[in-house]
């Protein structure tokens, strides 16, 4: 059903074209009363050459052959094709109506079809005619047809994004509830605490972080929760340090940099016996962000693949969507350190 109310909407929007394409073209003749109708017969003349070039053009020579066999072929083509529809305009002129507007065509007999149809200058003054529809129409084809092309892309981008952040939001929503159930499991005075805590930042991904863009300094409120929500967890088994100065006015894509803070515990934290640390600044120089994080690594078997499974690939995924051709992300492995550095254009 969708397919044939598309037909039907460009079928019409063709025949308006048209249509407007005629009237433009025999209106400025209304005043000639005596030779209105020759000059409408005349112009009609040349509605059916027209169509034949921009049609031939539209649905043959563009896609089977200028997008299959190059450029040199598509314009003898073309060169063809116009040839073929100045024939056809010479024939329906001679032979139709010079024969019942003789008055007004006035041509020499002399002059048959044949001498017409091989004349060089006569062919050059009337083949632009026969082009400039097709090139219109070409031009309103293409504008319409990227025109659906960024709709499309925006469809899957906005579809991709929230795939994304589905996966993000339970991966952070696990790594969370592992820190209260070892607080519960020890019965320890910090639960009412880090339940609170868990609180604000659900109350952010819920209902504040819903559009494209957020504050900046709301995302530092939300890392400063969850830094505070793992240090109850891990105690003296991780040093941690945070330094922010950023501007109210920037704004990013929620949750990006959680997923940095996210991978530095898992990775960095929960499977070192001895005392770990994180170090993390987030600064803004006017409407660029600059964000660095590094963290110790485990002393256990230490597994790349799976450091990038979810979290950092996310991220990946997210700045190339969102921020295309606007941002570098650095992430290597230093000796003992597990460095990320990233900066983003935010205009």
């Amino acid at each position: 059903m969708l397919q044939i109310k598309r037909i039907l909407n460009t079928v019409a929007s063709h025949a308006i074209f048209w249509i407007l394409l005629f009237l433009f073209s025999v209106l400025p003749t209304i005043s000639y009363q005596e030779m209105k109708l020759a000059y409408t017969c005349a112009y009609a003349t040349k509605l059916l050459p027209q169509m034949f070039v921009a049609y031939t053009m539209i649905f043959v020579l563009v896609p089977y052959i200028l997008n299959k066999w190059g450029k040199i072929l598509f314009g003898l083509a073309t060169f063809a094709t116009l040839y073929l529809s100045f024939v056809l305009y010479t024939f329906l002129r001679y032979y139709g109506f010079e024969t019942i507007f003789p008055e007004f065509y006035k041509v020499p007999k002399e002059v048959d079809f044949w001498w017409r149809a091989t004349d060089y200058y006569y062919f050059v003054r009337n083949v632009i005619w026969f082009f400039l529809p097709a090139v219109l129409l070409m031009a309103l084809r293409n504008y319409h047809h990227q025109k659906e092309t960024l709709e499309l892309r925006e469809q899957k981008r906005s579809a991709e994004l929230n795939a994304l952040k589905n996966q993000l939001n339970p991966h952070f929503l696990f790594n969370t509830l592992n820190s209260l159930y070892a607080l519960a499991i020890k019965k320890s005075d910090q639960t009412p605490e880090v339940i609170a805590k868990l609180s604000e930042i659900l109350d952010y991904i819920l209902y504040r972080c819903n559009s494209e863009f957020v504050a900046l300094s709301d995302e530092v409120k939300l890392l400063s929760n969850y830094i505070a929500l793992e240090k109850i967890r891990y105690g003296k088994r991780v040093n941690i340090s945070f330094e922010s100065n950023v501007d109210n006015k920037i704004t990013i894509a929620p949750l990006l940099l959680l997923t940095f803070f996210e991978n530095a515990f898992k990775h960095g934290v929960s499977q070192e016996i001895r005392e770990a640390s994180i170090k993390a600044r987030l600064k803004t120089e006017e409407s660029v962000i600059h964000f660095y994080i590094e963290n110790t690594i485990s002393t256990h078997e230490y597994d790349e693949e799976n450091r990038e499974a979810i979290g950092l690939s996310n991220v990946k995924k997210q700045l190339e969507l969102i921020y295309p051709d606007k941002h570098i992300l650095e992430v290597r492995k230093d000796g003992q350190m597990f460095k990320v550095n990233l900066k983003i254009e935010t205009k």
